[in-house]
């Protein structure tokens, strides 16, 4: 198992030249042209049956074994965020506002290099290796669909069907060295909400002609924060966030309506249903109290990551074996983060691991989705040894 990461590191210029390239040219869920171009081309170069065109830009590629065995499903990320970059790297993005600010420009890369690990090994294993590479995990398209979603309605699941899948998050949330794989859930289900207070508005110097709705957000935003602390048990979990509010065109004028949107994170489906009723009945009592109508939209993003017990089981057998310094975290770490990854997990039994990528020392431990993202690049070849590793423990 040692020669995973011997091989990976032999492997580490063609992952890190992969890697900056698509940091340097980042693109937006359902416009990985480019990026998935390149995906293409280095999989067709190693002999593997590529489909390209899988919800809108995704790419399937299948790698054949010396015999007949299971198939494992592989996913690997390619979509970049609506974020200007401010890393000051020489290979930041070239593409203004558009940046890798979570590590997706170096999943596409550990996939590739899985790929070349698995190919030279191929008489060596049975079974098919179906590598996804998904766009859009962090947007959603016209349809309302992310590319996880999109995919499967493209039969990315089926012909042929996975036994097993697999994928993993570069985490800057802990440092090089760490590796999170536990089982059952690890991620947070995700709600994305809408509401509409619908007031009457007016000058801002004769409040008594109008009905506020600003006034009757504020009363919700605080009163929604008791959800969580007076309505959900203290040892379960759950997060209401309202993320934006906008409303208002100048400083003299009372608004019409105020237009909130937010989040609401859960495990359990019994929390998520306590959680979606109380915000609905708080958002409702209140606005009514305050003279609002309002209108509601509460839509699901994704379920919880809920990883399978033997397949998190091989995976840890893989890192202890392929990676034994390293700081196994098999049982404690969740992250309210959401992953749609969740949406393939729910139909196949498979694992989703995280690997530690910050380094405090270097100055490379800003978190997700931040304009100084950036992660340590030795944790490529660990993310890709583990990942081929853990492949041949199903594959065996």
């Amino acid at each position: 198992m040692s020669d995973f990461l011997n091989q990976a590191l032999e492997l580490f210029p063609y992952t890190q030249t992969l890697r900056r390239d698509f940091h340097m040219h980042p693109e937006l869920g359902f416009n990985e042209i480019r990026t998935g171009g390149i995906v293409a081309r280095e999989l067709e170069a190693l002999g593997l049956e590529v489909t390209k065109g899988i919800g809108k830009t995704g790419v399937v590629g299948l790698l054949e074994g010396a015999k007949p065995g299971p198939t494992l499903l592989i996913r690997f990320d390619m979509d970049a965020l609506p974020i200007t970059e401010e890393t000051g790297a020489e290979y930041a993005s070239h593409n203004a506002g558009v940046m890798h600010a979570c590590g997706h420009d170096g999943h596409t890369a550990i996939g590739l290099t899985v790929a070349k690990m698995l190919h030279a090994r191929r008489d060596q294993w049975a079974g098919t290796v179906k590598f996804v590479f998904q766009p859009a995990e962090e947007t959603l398209g016209e349809e309302g669909l992310g590319g996880a979603e999109m995919m499967i309605r493209d039969g990315v699941l089926d012909a042929p069907k996975p036994d097993y899948a697999l994928a993993l998050h570069l985490w800057n949330e802990n440092p090089l060295g760490w590796l999170g794989v536990a089982e059952g859930p690890v991620m947070a289900g995700a709600d994305e909400f809408k509401v509409r207070l619908i007031g009457m508005g007016g000058h801002g110097a004769i409040p008594q002609a109008a009905v506020d709705p600003i006034v009757a957000a504020a009363q919700i935003v605080t009163a929604l924060q008791s959800i969580v602390a007076r309505n959900v048990a203290p040892v379960e979990t759950a997060v209401v966030t309202v993320a934006t509010i906008h409303a208002g065109t100048a400083f003299n004028v009372i608004p019409p309506d105020v237009v909130m949107n937010g989040t609401i994170r859960t495990f359990e489906p019994s929390v998520r249903e306590k959680v979606i009723r109380r915000f609905e009945e708080i958002t409702r009592g209140v606005a009514a109290a305050m003279g609002c109508q309002v209108e509601i939209e509460i839509k699901r993003v994704t379920p919880a990551v809920i990883n399978d017990a033997e397949a998190a089981g091989r995976v840890q057998e893989a890192a202890r074996a392929v990676l034994p310094e390293s700081n196994l975290d098999m049982a404690s770490y969740i992250t309210m983060g959401a992953e749609d990854m969740a949406y393939m997990l729910e139909r196949i039994p498979g694992c989703y691991f995280f690997v530690g990528s910050a380094n405090h020392e270097k100055g490379l431990d800003y978190g997700h989705h931040h304009p100084k993202f950036n992660v340590d690049e030795d944790a490529l070849p660990r993310a890709a040894a583990l990942m081929a590793a853990a492949a041949m423990n199903f594959l065996k």
